[in-house]
């Protein structure tokens, strides 16, 4: 791959051409966009769990320095507030976001953090514990041209 590029992937249930911001009911961890990831074990993951005969979307992405990206290099307490925040619906100005996911496991520390349940510190202790995953999520349709379609291959369940 030539300097500045990188793969990434999009688990879905379709062949994604051409990646579309959707607004849904529900934000998700960055706000809304399109999501992908670096590793392609997560998306064929992704992919087949969510759809069976699932789909994983390949793309090169080559970073524009001119957009505004946030990096979150670790979970950390402004990943935890950033994410909350996203979640509750609040939306940020980012073209851009990168870092961990927070799996089914880790949203719920963070659902039982938003409740009260669990304190800053327990949250870090459980969490800590669970392996981050990787996704970049394209918030804006100047960040979806850094993206270009470079085919698929199907999930066989």
């Amino acid at each position: 791959m030539e300097h500045g590029k990188v793969e990434l992937y999009h688990g879905s249930g379709q062949i994604v051409e051409f990646p579309e911001i959707r607004k849904t009911r529900y934000t998700k961890d960055f706000s809304w966009g399109f999501y992908c990831t670096k590793s392609y074990e997560q998306a064929y993951r992704w992919a087949g769990r969510k759809h069976g005969q699932g789909i994983v979307n390949v793309y090169s992405y080559v970073e524009n320095e001119k957009l505004n990206i946030k990096k979150f290099e670790n979970m950390c307490d402004e990943w935890l507030d950033f994410i909350i925040a996203c979640r509750s619906g609040q939306p940020h100005d980012y073209d851009i976001v990168i870092g961990a996911m927070a799996n089914d496991q880790v949203y719920n520390y963070i659902a039982d953090y938003i409740d009260g349940a669990l304190t800053r510190e327990q949250f870090w202790v459980l969490a800590k514990f669970k392996y981050p995953t990787h996704q970049i999520n394209f918030c804006t349709d100047q960040a979806l041209a850094c993206l270009t379609y470079r085919g698929y291959e199907e999930v066989t369940p």
